[in-house]
């Protein structure tokens, strides 16, 4: 067992109100419950020794191991090849229907041999509360076994032939199974003196397995995506789905926090939360694929976050908030765990939830703009009143969409996003007929517009630049032509994109701008960041230049994984780094390949029509 497995060597599963990470060596080495942002059972893929796993795995060094989801589904599946036979191990916890949050949720393992005979090894070592509590074992019924940490209890069951030996505060267990023969073992996380979970059977395994499978077939039925890459768009979809907070409709940014931007460095962030940045854009590329339920439900969660009376520092909106709206992120930093591979230090929680980024507006906006409908009319009043806000606000410095620690500068990209929120303001009220300041709004917008052409323009670079004090590039600037700022013909935008093409993009991948001639109050360096090269896809599909972005495209997916998911960057040789899976990249794969798409669709209609 890698005591730090590859970043990338992960998959995922959930229940729509918490997620663990599988590795491929069937360990469970991450696992927060009862929600997202809850502290850790299982987290040894930040501290080997500390962190805790459950490990359910073909007990021989020989087998070569296989990873694998059930077709459009968030069931994954193991696959052990060994000298004596093939066996599996299926992950899945079955999605919590309704919108109740909950403290009991159930991970299902089952292990079976479908070729030969095969030993399995069992090992539960559950830490809570990120390794900083103690606890108990107490050996109920029907051989389980409930592991009792500081408020929350973790039940371990297990059918026959599987038989729990303790060893300290950890369980064990060895057992073989025959050619077509099966064993359960289940995970119950709950609140402590809960009632003990009845003792798994097959039959129920069985029906929740069908559930499970029905649910996420059903769910991805709604897409309206028929395009090119099915399978791949298909994954991303589940991705962002599986990192949605169903009771309140908030996505997370990601399902880790402690994952690495470099190996060994500091840049490692609590991820767990809900940035409305991430989450608009998360909405809005579902939103564009038919799935509406979701978009409701993040209008829902953002009219409560705008009622709520703004923060403390008189901004409408706070960056980030904890799954169920509490602004309250307070960063430490856990000393106790060595980070993954040495990458210290650790935090929980984020810091940079006081920073001001003015961006957020415009992408709430635009993706409440994308919704089916305008919303009830209180959910317009609030909307108005921030939009009359954000007039008399916006021309700020602000820390700017990457969360820089290194100062407030004047960046393009705030800039950029507060236009956008001015302009799609200005369209729903012209459009559903609503009552606000039009004339105010499009006096505003207008002269964001003018400011950015006059000040985020450098001569030298010919190029629209991060911020107006700088002839630094910024690849967030890919979003000018989607979000309708300026034409992707525009020989400014051409010309910008050019310049990005030199600087930023290496072999397809995209850096996000260089620290170097921008400091971001930071040590350390960090790969190519994926939201920006599908991005960079994205605009080189806008731009008509189809062969290479198809080309950018296809190389983008092959830093995917063994199971198609993404983590936030990738690394000098090709690894995978960051918090993972990343919403942020799995919504720009979404939005690439949509783009692609309809650019190909018509440059084929069109049979004389050349493309470079």
């Amino acid at each position: 067992m890698n005591a730090y497995p590859p970043i990338a060597e992960h998959g995922i599963v959930g229940d729509l109100q918490t997620v663990a990470l599988v590795s491929s060596a069937g360990t469970i080495d991450w696992w927060c419950t009862p929600r997202f942002d809850s502290p850790s059972i299982f987290a040894s893929l930040l501290d080997s020794e500390r962190g805790g796993f459950c490990r359910l795995a073909v007990d021989t060094a020989e087998a070569s191991v296989r990873q694998l989801y059930m077709p459009d589904t968030a069931i994954l599946v193991t696959r052990f090849l060994g000298p004596d036979g093939v066996g599996e191990v299926g992950d899945f916890m079955d999605p919590i229907r309704g919108s109740e949050p909950t403290d009991r949720h159930r991970l299902v393992r089952v292990a079976r041999v479908v070729r030969g005979r095969l030993s399995f090894t069992l090992t539960c070592r559950p830490r809570f509360d990120y390794g900083r509590a103690t606890h108990t074992i107490e050996r109920l019924d029907h051989g389980a076994v409930v592991f009792h940490g500081p408020g929350t209890d973790l039940h371990l069951q297990a059918t026959d032939p599987v038989t729990l030996t303790g060893e300290g505060g950890d369980i064990t267990a060895h057992f073989t199974l025959s050619e077509g023969e099966t064993a359960v073992v289940t995970l119950t996380s709950m609140a402590s003196g809960g009632p003990a979970p009845e003792p798994p059977t097959r039959d129920e395994v069985t029906a929740d397995f069908e559930r499970c499978r029905n649910f996420w077939q059903s769910w991805l039925r709604s897409s309206t995506y028929q395009g090119r890459w099915r399978d791949m768009v298909n994954r991303s979809a589940i991705t962002l789905k599986l990192l949605t907070y169903a009771p309140t409709g908030a996505p997370i940014a990601a399902a880790t926090m402690g994952l690495p931007e470099q190996v060994g460095g500091e840049r490692n962030w609590d991820y767990r939360y809900t940035w409305i940045r991430d989450a608009a854009l998360s909405v809005r590329a579902l939103i564009d694929l038919g799935f509406t339920e979701e978009a409701y439900a993040f209008r829902r969660w953002l009219r409560e976050r705008l009622d709520a009376g703004g923060t403390a520092s008189g901004e409408p909106l706070q960056i980030m908030y904890r799954i169920d709206g509490d602004p309250l992120l307070e960063e430490e930093v856990l000393a106790h765990f060595e980070g993954y591979r040495g990458s210290a230090p650790v935090r929980v929680g984020n810091a940079a939830a006081d920073q001001i980024q003015l961006d957020i507006y415009g992408e709430a906006a635009d993706a409440l703009a994308q919704a089916p409908d305008i919303g009830s009319i209180g959910g317009w009043r609030s909307f108005t009143k921030l939009i009359d806000w954000l007039v008399d606000n916006w021309d700020r410095p602000d820390e700017g969409i990457w969360e820089t620690r290194g100062g407030r500068q004047e960046f393009t990209y705030s800039r950029l996003m507060t236009w956008v929120a001015f302009d799609r303001a200005v369209r729903l009220a012209t459009k559903y007929s609503r009552p606000g300041d039009v004339a105010r709004w499009t006096r505003a917008r207008d002269a964001v517009f003018t400011q950015i052409v006059d000040r985020g323009w450098s001569t030298k670079r010919q190029a629209f630049v991060q911020h107006y004090a700088t002839d630094v590039l910024d690849a967030s600037l890919l979003l000018m032509p989607r979000m309708g700022f300026l034409s992707p013909m525009d020989p400014a935008w051409l010309s910008t994109l050019d310049a990005m093409d030199q600087e930023l993009v290496s072999d397809s991948l995209v850096y996000r701008y260089d620290p170097e001639a921008s400091p971001d109050g930071l040590r350390g360096v960090e790969g190519t960041f994926n939201l920006c090269s599908f991005l960079y896809v994205e605009a080189l599909a806008r731009a008509g230049r189809l062969t290479q972005a198809r080309y950018a495209f296809d190389k983008m997916l092959t830093y995917a994984n063994h199971v198609g998911l993404f983590a936030e960057e990738i690394g000098p040789s090709g690894e995978q780094l960051g918090n993972f899976p990343q919403a942020f990249t799995h919504l720009a794969l979404v939005a690439a390949a949509m783009a692609l798409d309809e650019q190909l669709d018509r440059a084929e209609a069109r049979p004389d029509s050349t493309s470079g």
